[in-house]
């Protein structure tokens, strides 16, 4: 093993549509070859961007993102609901949301 690479590491979000998201799963190494492969079997997005995931493996599970990475993270959930055929549409108060939720989740996703 070259000690001079940095670890692998892998973080897990949660975004409800409604909170910030939060963090649901961090790991290096192992966990982190872990993490990405449930990802990959559950057909969950998997966007790369080391800098980011360093930042966000400092959080604490549960925690809510910071408010200075709402504008990244955004972009990203953006990227997976386009990835899942899902795309936000207007908001309009009198007629019922557009939005389609291709996949079934349950209640922990």
């Amino acid at each position: 093993m070259n000690h001079n690479n940095p670890p692998r590491q892998a973080i897990a979000l949660k975004y409800d549509g409604q909170h910030a998201p939060t963090l649901t799963g961090k790991g290096d190494d192992a966990l982190a070859e872990a993490i990405l492969k449930i990802a990959r079997e559950h057909e969950v997005p998997i966007y790369e961007n080391a800098e980011l995931v360093r930042l966000l493996a400092r959080m604490e599970l549960g925690d809510s993102i910071p408010e200075e990475l709402y504008r990244t993270i955004a972009e990203i959930i953006a990227f997976a609901w386009n990835l899942k055929g899902k795309f936000a549409q207007p908001q309009d108060l009198d007629s019922t949301p557009l939005e389609k939720d291709i996949t079934h989740r349950g209640d922990d996703y």
